[in-house]
């Protein structure tokens, strides 16, 4: 999670290896649609307050504690990725298999971000709906949400998923 974040700036390089492994994810009719925006910054700042203010515009239970968050994520990371999608302008697959192709790139990157021992999230607020009123995006093209990416300096929590054999059925 970004509250557990450093300071310390993450490399140029790692963060292409990063870009670099999301764009290896599978794709029907080699569509590719992810698009990414990264940000680092002072641009990264203005999309924390971009995004802060909308809450507060939007929001039909405001909460101060909220609005610090959404904050708190952005500039407590070091890179953000705004995850997008560009649809297929002849829509010769199914939405959901472009959608299932940004996903598939995002675990890339989250793999790739575990390789590197960099911390990554990914967080889909309503608020990225409001994203075209900060930058401009293509014809077809929607956010899907925003990857934070950060070092830290503690180890992260461990998760143990619970049994595979509680979500599979044999039929052999």
């Amino acid at each position: 999670m970004p509250i557990q974040y450093n300071s310390k700036p993450l490399d140029d390089n790692k963060i292409n290896q990063i870009l670099e492994a999301a764009n290896w994810a599978p794709t029907h009719k080699r569509t590719e649609p992810w698009r990414y925006k990264i940000f680092k910054g002072k641009k990264k700042e203005d999309l924390g307050e971009f995004l802060s203010k909308k809450y507060k515009e939007t929001s039909k239970k405001f909460s101060k504690f909220k609005e610090i968050k959404i904050k708190e994520k952005i500039f407590k990371s070091s890179v953000i990725i705004l995850i997008c999608m560009q649809r297929d302008p002849n829509k010769s697959i199914p939405k959901w298999e472009e959608i299932a192709s940004v996903s598939m790139s995002v675990q890339n990157m989250w793999l790739m971000s575990s390789f590197l021992g960099i911390g990554s999230y990914w967080s889909s607020p309503y608020l990225i709906n409001y994203i075209g009123e900060f930058i401009k995006l293509n014809q077809g093209e929607r956010c899907l949400g925003i990857y934070y990416l950060g070092n830290y300096s503690s180890q992260p929590p461990s998760r143990k998923p619970s049994s595979i054999e509680d979500k599979i059925q044999k039929f052999y």
